[in-house]
C-alpha cells in the first residue's frame, strides 16, 4: 500500500532538493555589490515620501474576487466531463442548471460594472 504513494515521496524530495540547489547556486554565482544605498531600506535609492503603505481601490480586490470565483466554477467542469456518458441526461440538465446560475452571476457583475477597470 505504501509503495503506491512513492512516486509522490520521490517527487516531493526531487523537487525540494532542486529548490534548495537553485537557491544555493543563485546565491554563489549571482552578482553582489554591496554598497550604502543597495543596503538602505529602499532599494532604488530615492529618498521615502508618504505613508509607507497606501489604501488600494476595492475595484483590485473585486477582480481578484471575482476572477476566483469564476475560475473555481471551472474546475467543476472536469470532473463532470469525465463521467457526462455514465450521468446521462441527468447530469446534462444538473451542469446546464450550473451553468445558468454561473451565467446570472456574471451578468449579474457586469451590469453593476465589477468589470470594468477605470
Amino acid at each position: 500500500m505504501m509503495l503506491a504513494y512513492m512516486p509522490i515521496a520521490l517527487l516531493l524530495l526531487f523537487a525540494a532538493i532542486l529548490a534548495v540547489l537553485v537557491i544555493i547556486i543563485g546565491d554563489s554565482f549571482g552578482p553582489k555589490n554591496p554598497n550604502r544605498i543597495k543596503y538602505s531600506t529602499y532599494e532604488s535609492g530615492m529618498t521615502p515620501f508618504g505613508e509607507g503603505t497606501r489604501r488600494q481601490p476595492i475595484r483590485f480586490y473585486r477582480v481578484a474576487m471575482l476572477f476566483i470565483l469564476f475560475d473555481i466554477e471551472v474546475v467543476f467542469f472536469l470532473p463532470w466531463a469525465v463521467v457526462f456518458r455514465s450521468l446521462g441526461w441527468f447530469g446534462l440538465i444538473e451542469m446546464a442548471i450550473f451553468i445558468a446560475i454561473v451565467l446570472v452571476g456574471y451578468v449579474y457583475a457586469w451590469k453593476k460594472g465589477a468589470l470594468e477597470w477605470d
